[in-house]
């Protein structure tokens, strides 16, 4: 019994993971796309943030098909058999999975600031600041990670595990449950609700009307985005904290294989976290809609064509007619 529910486990890895992977990364490549083509978008402090974000979630999602691919070789992730590893693959994992939640919460926070009727307060962050936060965040996770990475060892009992008790307490009561959990959960949705706030009261304040609407627009994606966070966060959190407390012995094997069965369906609902950004805000707005179909098929699809046929022909721009189809329109916002 117990072997057939490992076999079950390491399937459902294998397949959920694959296609969690393959969707998040064409997901982000394209918020990667509208971001920062767009002119609409590229001094947009909460754009950065997102683009940040999407970057971030593709390097763990390369990482998580590294591990399917693990799995799908030698049965597990092969961290109980190699040291490096063992302490590698926590400093990656940590490392992207904490500048992703850190993104979302710096999102939330300069939407709020950025609606804000305060004049001081929305002028507050700058786009400099956005970038100077973005690097020191992502240098302190880098640090972090590496630090408690140190701390795996492989255990005869329990696999890859923190061999410090000092670091187990900390990661036990504080990592998992506040770092990856309750504080980014807590401070994204606080800020979401106040930011949706700000923006029920733009319409009384002088706004040019693409500020305005663009305002809503990432309101509304951010608090999609937040909710989908939550939601898939919890479980994975809640599971690794018991999980830590109560490890199970390989020796006992039907006890082990559910719980290996449970682990992997509960990240693989984690693992959306860093798939799904695209999808809710294409559901979420009609307006970035509108956006990526415009960067798909006037922008990349048009340029990919021109270079086709057009690539080794050198062609004097003097005598090149505008092409009103490669303007950006001012209401795609």
């Amino acid at each position: 019994m117990s072997a057939q529910l490992l076999d079950v486990a390491s399937k459902y890895s294998l397949y959920s993971g694959s296609i969690i992977c393959s969707l998040g990364i064409v997901g982000n490549l394209i918020n990667i796309l509208v971001f920062t083509q767009l002119k609409l978008f590229r001094n947009n402090r909460c754009a950065f943030y997102l683009t940040v974000e999407s970057i971030s979630n593709i390097f763990y999602l390369l990482y998580s098909i590294t591990i399917s691919i693990l799995i799908s070789i030698y049965g597990d992730d092969g961290t109980g058999r190699f040291l490096i590893w063992c302490k590698l693959r926590y400093i990656i994992a940590q490392t992207f999975a904490l500048t992703t939640f850190t993104m979302i919460c710096c999102t939330t926070v300069d939407e709020y600031f950025s609606t804000n009727y305060l004049y001081n307060l929305r002028y507050m962050c700058t786009l400099k600041l956005a970038r100077y936060l973005a690097f020191v965040f992502i240098c302190i996770w880098t640090c972090h990670s590496v630090i408690l990475g140190l701390f795996f060892n492989i255990v005869p009992s329990g696999g890859c595990a923190i061999s410090n008790q000092i670091y187990f307490q900390y990661t036990t009561y504080f990592t998992y449950p506040v770092l990856t959990g309750l504080l980014p959960i807590v401070i994204s949705l606080l800020f979401s609700l106040l930011a949706y706030q700000n923006v029920r009261r733009i319409v009384r304040r002088q706004l040019p009307i693409v500020r305005r609407r663009l305002d809503r627009q990432i309101t509304a994606m951010c608090f999609i985005r937040v909710i989908a966070y939550g939601c898939l966060a919890t479980p994975y959190v809640s599971y690794r904290v018991y999980a830590l407390n109560y490890p199970i012995s390989r020796s006992e094997p039907l006890k082990f294989a559910i719980g290996q069965l449970v682990q992997v369906i509960f990240t693989s609902l984690a693992s959306l976290n860093f798939a799904i950004s695209f999808y809710l805000f294409i559901i979420s707005s009609s307006h970035f809609r509108h956006q990526v179909k415009f960067v798909l098929v006037k922008k990349c699809w048009n340029r990919w064509k021109y270079l086709c046929c057009f690539g080794n022909i050198q062609i004097n721009p003097e005598n090149i007619e505008p092409n009103n189809s490669n303007i950006e329109p001012e209401d795609i916002n």
